[in-house]
């Protein structure tokens, strides 16, 4: 099976999220609506690039969908601005490195404190969420404990996640080479050998 182009799949996405049964969660059993559309890491100025176009079609009349996009990297710097930290983040991440720097936000950008700023980013009207900013998130956000969070507070709603990286339905790979935690409760979105 021929491998489509990023453009291929990314124009997939419309009419994917358009379909009755993706946004009532139909087809897959018991399981949460959640997805991972991955891409080589090279195309992410790409996928970047056309999501604006995306939410512009998603939301025309003739759609009507409400869809939120939640940027986890811009997550990440909200929470640390809310709390004072951002600034004295960058300052010891200038210091003492990255390492430093992961260590000291920990505490204050845990799993649970991103899902409830995700929260209050969502009305619970929205017909789809969209997850985008995970490689620029790395290492201080992994994507499977990110997921594994939402799980409790997005049940209903289907989630994509944008995953520069390869996902095979058990294995997360962030940029095609690190290892996330295996991850088996999301299905691949618009493979990249689909037809």
């Amino acid at each position: 099976m021929a491998s489509l182009t990023i453009s291929q799949r990314l124009n997939q996405l419309l009419p994917t999220f358009q379909d009755a049964r993706f946004l009532e969660n139909r087809g897959i059993g018991n399981e949460v609506g959640f997805y991972i559309f991955d891409y080589d890491p090279a195309d992410e100025p790409t996928v970047e690039s056309y999501l604006p176009t995306l939410h512009r079609k998603l939301k025309e009349p003739s759609t009507g969908l409400q869809v939120a996009e939640i940027n986890l990297y811009l997550t990440l710097l909200a929470i640390l601005e809310q709390r004072n930290f951002l600034q004295k983040a960058f300052d010891l991440e200038s210091k003492k490195g990255n390492a430093a720097f992961a260590k000291a936000i920990a505490p204050v950008v845990r799993p649970d404190r991103i899902v409830e700023h995700i929260q209050t980013r969502l009305s619970g009207e929205e017909d789809l969420v969209l997850l985008t900013g995970v490689g620029a998130s790395w290492p201080i956000l992994r994507s499977h404990t990110i997921l594994n969070n939402l799980h409790a507070v997005l049940d209903r709603t289907p989630v994509v996640m944008f995953f520069p990286g390869t996902y095979d339905g058990q294995e997360l790979r962030l940029f095609n080479t690190l290892k996330d935690d295996n991850y088996y409760r999301a299905f691949p979105l618009i493979p990249r050998g689909a037809s």
